[in-house]
């Protein structure tokens, strides 16, 4: 091992990774909406605004809930 190499955790130290989710995707679908409705219709505007702003809400609420699921230490 050479003093380049990064540190590695602990043995039994778990590293901690996001679960899958689609809120990205559908957070995209809805900015996308929104930007086509600007230039054509108006349904498309309301429905990407409410699309990406309950899918930023749900996000930042699954990340809170992660987070404080995380030990202290």
């Amino acid at each position: 091992m050479s003093p380049l190499d990064p540190e590695l955790p602990p043995i039994g130290e778990e590293i901690h990774l996001p679960g899958p989710t689609i809120l990205p995707v559908l957070t995209a679908v809805g900015i996308t909406l929104t930007l086509i409705g600007v230039t054509t219709f108006i349904e498309f505007t309301v429905v990407g605004v409410l699309l990406t702003l309950g899918c930023v809400g749900r996000w930042i609420r699954d990340t809170r809930q992660e987070t404080d699921e995380l030990p202290l230490d």
